[in-house]
């Protein structure tokens, strides 16, 4: 009994670990790419045609990753109802 509850406090620190180093990274100046001059630059500069394809460029390259990510909750939701049963 005494070593799962040792177990336990150390995926506990290890979690929180983690956690922390993941909130670093995510608020991490360059992490947001708001940094990048040549692109904003090239953006604004840019008229309403390129604008809009800049646009549907960046939902081209979300799809997928979108749908890849709905998919593995689906899966995820999918046996987590299955073991209830």
């Amino acid at each position: 009994m005494e070593r799962s509850i040792k177990i336990g406090r150390h995926m506990m620190r290890l979690r929180l670990a983690f956690l922390i180093l993941a909130g670093l990274f995510a608020t991490a100046r360059g992490a947001w790419a708001q940094g990048c001059a040549l692109c904003y630059t090239t953006a604004s500069a840019a008229g309403a045609a390129a604008e809009r394809s800049l646009n549907w460029g960046i939902l081209a390259l979300l799809a997928p990753a979108l749908i890849m990510f709905l998919g593995v909750l689906f899966l995820l939701f999918r046996r987590a109802v299955a073991t209830t049963n």
